[in-house]
């Protein structure tokens, strides 16, 4: 019951926070020099056709006008038309949207795939040649740009050994999941090797750990105490940290999904803002506020399921 209580309160906490930022993404998105009129119909469209777009389009009202029109459509989840793509903006996203969750999931999977395994090794073989080697990846994965390695994977996989797609999304699943591995693994090779030293440090400090030295007295099993006492505890911190990152990569799509050509959400904001398209661009900002929160929540409830001393309150 206490668990219930917890998550009605968090979600009654988004509502203010949803509010807020609905208000600030309004105004701000207005505030971006350009007139969404003109990008429609070219710098060289006379005056009066500007001002039967602006009215056709409802800019001509008073902002306080507008704002109410956008509330009014977004309660009846509305989110209104694409003045770039000629399309509702519900339509767009579906399209759009699963291409960067796949993209984002993926990229979490091999995360979770590298970091978790080499980050325990390195923490067991701390200042072993394992260890050095894990740190060395680690530190390219920090220091190289991301599309930098997207271009060097599709140099060797997709050019020379053709394994995989150069660019594009195919025409069925099975095209489509080939074509994520690439960009999938590049997002997850700076991210992992974060997560890797973050995880290796967590380990080296519980090694030491008096409940970890007792367990060893007792005559407890050497994987039981690896999996119960020192990855279990290891991974409370670096929870936060996957979240965090998970939230980075969906917001971070844009580069990868440029370098191999993906039509995910992530260049859709980017050329929507160009445009000045108004509700591709808000029903965006909202999409990735609503996700932000629900991963916070879920980060908190993962941390009550490995560590019981954490209570939902």
């Amino acid at each position: 019951m206490n668990n219930f209580s917890y998550v009605l309160k968090r979600f009654l906490q988004m509502i203010p926070v949803f509010i807020i930022v609905t208000v600030l993404v309004f105004l701000m998105i207005r505030l971006i020099p350009g007139d969404p009129a003109r990008v429609i119909l070219g710098e060289k469209a006379p005056l009066e056709k500007l001002a039967a777009k602006r009215v056709e389009m409802g800019l001509d009202k008073p902002l306080i006008v507008q704002f109410g029109i956008y509330l009014k459509d977004l309660v009846h989840l509305n989110f209104g038309e694409s003045i770039r793509y000629n399309q509702p903006v519900v339509e767009l996203l579906k399209v759009r949207l699963p291409v960067t969750l796949l993209l984002t999931l993926t990229s979490m999977f091999f995360t979770v795939l590298i970091s978790i395994p080499l980050g325990y090794l390195a923490g067991m073989k701390k200042d072993k040649p394992a260890d050095q080697v894990v740190r060395g990846f680690s530190l390219f994965g920090l220091s190289a740009p991301s599309f930098w390695v997207g271009m060097i994977l599709l140099m060797i996989f997709s050019v020379h050994l053709k394994w995989f797609p150069i660019n594009g999304w195919g025409a069925d699943w099975g095209d489509r999941l080939k074509s994520l591995i690439l960009p999938g693994l590049t997002s997850a090779i700076g991210v992992s090797a974060l997560i890797v030293r973050n995880l290796r440090n967590n380990i080296v400090d519980i090694k030491q750990m008096d409940y970890v030295s007792f367990a060893k007295s007792k005559g407890v099993g050497r994987l039981r105490i690896c999996l119960r006492h020192i990855i279990r505890n290891a991974l409370i911190p670096t929870t936060t940290l996957l979240a965090l990152k998970f939230l980075s990569v969906l917001g971070g799509s844009v580069v990868t999904e440029t370098v191999f050509n993906l039509p995910g959400i992530g260049s859709l904001l980017v050329n929507s803002i160009l445009a000045r398209d108004y509700a591709v661009v808000q029903c965006l900002v909202l999409i990735f506020v609503v996700v932000v929160l629900v991963v916070n929540l879920l980060t908190d409830i993962l941390y009550s399921v490995l560590d019981p001393r954490v209570t939902l309150q």
